[in-house]
């Protein structure tokens, strides 16, 4: 199926300006664009270099590898591959998975999964790897392009797609498995989703007119997803993710995390992480005091959660644009 508008041929830059706002007042936002004939879900493509800031893992990097067996992945943009660490062990780049892009997920709602991993593979796919990097099994969704993928505490895979002719739908595979049923949203371009322990799935991007970023939820057991107003204006769609207290809605434009509880179909504010320092955190990961940062202005950076504040390292490594992150136990 034809994807939107948005995306042209292969190699063409196309830029749209959008519009954001979210209860009360608006703002130009940077545009979102397609690169290659993939969706960049990131809100500054063209950034300045990061500024550097000193790392606190040198009297860590001598311990053995049994002592941290965690991998993180800053993902790059469609079509190229991911970089692989082994924070807090070191901050340089340990490994590399080829031709992958985008965001990724894996089988915790927050937290470091349990040995797998999942990134988006092709324009129509999504693969599953065995941390580090080994390719377990691939799954197709019916439209182009993914962009955002999400478990539950079930193992029920949820894959957001940027958008079909009719909007930005997610499709749910059961088990993980499967060939998947597809969900329409309110959407008209589908960025980022996540569960919440409840197993309510929610999903954010921007509205059918393109005039606003806008939340909605597939309440666990329905068919039809619903808008959620939130009590503070988003900028610009950012992740979507469970902090194990809160339903946590990262702002790219704003460079900062919002904490929500839900009630109904409104997310009330109850706590703001800063990102200092950082150029556009497209897809951040939250792990036990730690988040994670796939920085679109070129790198990886990792803060304190839920302080916030600067980071605490800023990863050594190849990045190209990056969009995603998560993070697993070997």
């Amino acid at each position: 199926m034809m994807t939107t508008g948005l995306v042209r041929t292969a190699g063409a830059l196309v830029a749209l300006a959008i519009i954001s706002a979210c209860g009360g007042g608006s703002a130009v936002a940077p545009s979102s664009i397609a690169l290659s004939g993939r969706p960049l879900t990131a809100a500054r493509t063209n950034t300045s270099p990061l500024p550097r800031f000193a790392t606190i893992v040198s009297d860590l990097r001598a311990k053995p590898d049994v002592l941290y067996p965690t991998r993180e992945y800053i993902i790059n943009t469609y079509g190229s591959y991911a970089s692989i660490f082994d924070y807090p062990k070191s901050d340089k780049q340990v490994g590399m998975i080829n031709n992958v892009g985008g965001q990724g997920c894996t089988n915790v709602l927050y937290g470091y999964g349990k040995e797998i991993i999942w990134i988006v593979a092709g324009p129509n796919q999504i693969t599953e790897y065995k941390v580090p990097q080994r390719p377990i099994k691939t799954l197709s969704v019916p439209y182009s392009f993914p962009t955002s993928c999400a478990m539950n505490a079930s193992g029920d895979l949820a894959v957001g797609i940027y958008g079909t002719s009719g909007g930005g739908d997610v499709v749910i595979f059961k088990n993980a498995n499967g060939t998947g049923t597809a969900y329409p949203t309110p959407l008209h371009q589908e960025f980022f989703d996540g569960y919440d322990p409840a197993g309510n799935l929610f999903a954010d991007g921007f509205t059918g007119d393109r005039s606003g970023f806008a939340l909605v939820e597939l309440p666990n057991g329905s068919s039809k997803f619903q808008k959620i107003k939130t009590s503070n204006r988003v900028q610009f769609p950012g992740s979507v993710q469970w902090d194990g207290k809160y339903l946590v809605v990262t702002d790219q434009l704003a460079n900062a995390m919002y904490q929500y509880t839900v009630s109904g179909t409104t997310a009330t504010l109850q706590g703001t992480v800063s990102l200092n320092g950082s150029s556009d955190c497209a897809q951040t990961w939250i792990g036990k005091g730690v988040v994670i940062c796939g920085d679109a202005g070129g790198s990886g950076e990792i803060y304190k959660y839920p302080a916030g504040g600067s980071p605490v390292v800023v990863l050594t490594g190849n990045f190209d644009t990056p969009l995603g992150t998560t993070a697993a136990n070997k």
